[in-house]
Formats: structure tokens, C-alpha cells, sequence
């Protein structure tokens, strides 16, 4: 469970925290309400290749990635009527983790599951660069969120989710998933250089299609300006498995309804 790429500013540490005013901002935004049902689709399993149109939506800020992808989330799901402003305005941080992005899931009624591997912030994350700045502030708000989040209706199950499940799952036709990566393995291995040494960068994707022939997911990612982006199983697996992600995953369930 960790941050996506965030802005430093120089300003007072602030706590913040998803108050229920936060949570409730949804209603003032006139949102519908999602259910959904978690039973698999039969026709849909025995498909090589399955993809969902999910709209895409590019980041505003160099931290925002996952909040475009949560509005990726939501579009494809029929709520068209909010825009990346209206959701950067309920979070109430933009140091944003996957704890964040799952009560702003929350927040708009989507059925998920979070799976991750550390249920908390990290404080081994203290010595990777990437972390070291934001670690100290963020953890006991952190920490919070895990804590209430089962009070809240929040499903988060302690575990790791290989790349071959993921496919499996959207492949059922029942499932897009919202996924942290390391942004610079997924975009050196969508470019062949595997040889880069470069340090951790959190970053946010859409996995929304897989195809068995070629072993590709088709992907959405806000920080291009191309819809359509191909990442390997094994591509997605190294950067979706590297120190720094948790194995976060929001898998959000297709078979809705909106009231």
C-alpha cells in the first residue's frame, strides 16, 4: 500500500484524515449509488481475450495518477458526470496511497477488493528515496485508514495477487483493476531496457483487457497521452512485484447497476 508520485511543497505538517464530511461529499455531488454482483460470467471464462472500453483519462499533476485512474474507474462504471477536479477535491491530501484511493472507491458506492501485502505504511520504505520526504508525515494517517477501514465497509484482504490471477480475473469479464507499479520498470520493459537502475517511482495503471495469444494486458495509463497501452504478463509482473508496492491492487467489479 503505497504513494503514488506526489509534489513537495514547503508548508506545515498537516494530518489529514477521511473524515465522514469527506465521505459524505459524494452525496452533495449527486452520486449514484453502485451494486454489483461478484458471480463469474460463464460465457466470458472460456474467452482467450477479453477487453473492457474504458475511457481514458490523462493526470493534471505529477501526483494525481491514481486519482485519473479511480475516474477511469468511474466512467467505465456510467458515473460520467465528474470530472478529475471534482475528485482531487475529496481527497484530503495530495500524498496519495492505495488506502486513499480505496475510500474514494468507497465514496461513490463501487464494489472492490483491495489486496496488498502490508496492511499500514511500510517504515522500511524510509530508506528508498521516493518515500523518504512524505514517510514521516503519512504514516500514522495511514495507519488510520487501515484501522477504520473495515468499520467503513472497506474490503482489505492481506495478501499478494500474482499477474496470472489478475489475468484470469479480468479475462472472467467481471473485473478492471486499478494497480500500483514502478513506472520505470514498466515503461523499461515496454521499451526493451531492462538494464536501467534507476530508483522507484509509484505510479497508477488501469488493467483493463487481457489477451492469452500474445500474454498482453491491455492497459490505461493517465500518464500518456495514447488510450490504448500493452504491457507483457512478465512486464507487468516485475514492475507490479518491486520493493515499493505492496502488491497494491483495487479490483473493481463489473456487474453493476447504477439506481
Amino acid at each position: 500500500m503505497s504513494i503514488c508520485a506526489s509534489r513537495q511543497e514547503d508548508e506545515e505538517e498537516e494530518t489529514f484524515v477521511w473524515s465522514l464530511e469527506i465521505l459524505s461529499k459524494a452525496g452533495d455531488q449527486d452520486t449514484s449509488l453502485i451494486t454489483c454482483s461478484s458471480h463469474p460470467n460463464p460465457s466470458a471464462n472460456s474467452l482467450r481475450s477479453f477487453s473492457v472500453d474504458v475511457p481514458h483519462v490523462q493526470q493534471v499533476s505529477d501526483w494525481d495518477c491514481g486519482i485519473a485512474c479511480v475516474l477511469m474507474v468511474l466512467r467505465t462504471l456510467g458515473l460520467t458526470h465528474c470530472e478529475i477536479h471534482h475528485l482531487r477535491d475529496l481527497c484530503p491530501t495530495n500524498s496519495i496511497w492505495t488506502i486513499d484511493l480505496a475510500y474514494l472507491l468507497h465514496t461513490f458506492s463501487v464494489a472492490f477488493s483491495y489486496h496488498t501485502t502490508t496492511i499500514g505504511a511500510n517504515p522500511d520504505y524510509c530508506v528508498e528515496a521516493y518515500y523518504r520526504e512524505q514517510l514521516r508525515n503519512d504514516i500514522v494517517r495511514v495507519d488510520g485508514l487501515f484501522q477504520k477501514a473495515e468499520q467503513v465497509g472497506i474490503d482489505v484482504q492481506n495478501r499478494s495477487t500474482s499477474a496470472q490471477e489478475i489475468s484470469g480475473l479480468i479475462l472472467s469479464g467481471n473485473y478492471i483493476a486499478v494497480a500500483l507499479v514502478d513506472k520505470f520498470k514498466l515503461s523499461d520493459s515496454l521499451t526493451k531496457d531492462v538494464h536501467d537502475s534507476r530508483s522507484y517511482i509509484g505510479h497508477y495503471v488501469v488493467l483493463c483487457g487481457f489477451n492469452m495469444n500474445t500474454e498482453e494486458f491491455d492497459m490505461r495509463d493517465p500518464s500518456s497521452k495514447r488510450k490504448h497501452e500493452k504491457a507483457s504478463l512478465k512486464c507487468f509482473e516485475d514492475a507490479h512485484s518491486t520493493f515499493g508496492t505492496d502488491h497494491d491492487i483495487l479490483l473493481e467489479m463489473l456487474k453493476t447497476a447504477i439506481n
